[in-house]
């Protein structure tokens, strides 16, 4: 599954929430228009990694919003995600392409030109880039500026997606870069209303982006 949009691209945060907390702010984020699904899970055993996976999933599925795992390849496969996403220091890209297939979505974090062309080199569909602002989530971030980010669009011929503490009023600094999409978690996933607010970065993506 290759047909695939990254414009609004949502990473979720389950760790203030009861599962059914969270089933339900994913279901209504899926519902606000978000393009892709990244499940970020890093404290979970592989067990409920998966289990949770397959719930994602389900409600995924009935918005056709493919679903990225992060950095796990066994969890993608066995949860029948769409994807996989991988960081610098999980798998290597070529290896994770001859274990998933041609088929599968494999995006990466990169943070250089270097990291970026090694990474469509090696057979990544997409790229993240950032931090762009401090993020609250509790991965580790450095930052990334806007002008690395404009260097690695122009190199790499795949889709780069902006990451870090991105909103709708403040992703004015991405105006005029190649992205083809912006990556949000706090901003959908601690709104009031995780659907309203991922309504609203999209059209604050089309205004002040033109995606």
């Amino acid at each position: 599954m290759k047909n695939f949009k990254s414009r609004i691209y949502f990473i979720t945060d389950s760790t203030p929430y009861t599962e059914q907390e969270f089933l339900a702010r994913v279901k209504s984020a899926l519902q606000g228009g978000v393009d892709l699904i990244q499940l970020r899970e890093k404290e979970r055993t592989t067990r409920e990694y998966i289990a949770l996976a397959e719930k994602v999933h389900e409600l995924s599925k009935q918005f056709a919003a493919p679903l990225i795992i992060d950095d796990r390849v066994d969890v993608a496969l066995a949860s029948g995600a769409e994807g996989v996403h991988l960081g610098q220091s999980d798998m290597q890209i070529d290896t994770a392409r001859k274990i998933l297939g041609d088929e599968f979505i494999i995006g990466a974090t990169t943070k250089t030109v270097e990291q970026a062309l090694e990474a469509f080199e090696q057979g990544a569909d997409y790229l993240g880039v950032g931090a762009i602002y401090p993020t609250t989530t509790k991965v580790k971030t450095v930052l990334t500026s806007t002008e690395m980010l404009d260097k690695i669009c122009k190199a790499v011929p795949i889709p780069v997606n902006a990451i870090g503490g991105l909103n709708k009023d403040n992703i004015d600094v991405l105006k005029g870069i190649g992205i083809k999409g912006v990556c949000a978690v706090s901003a959908i996933m601690k709104a009031d209303d995780p659907k309203t607010a991922a309504e609203e970065l999209s059209q604050a993506v089309k205004e002040k982006l033109g995606l």
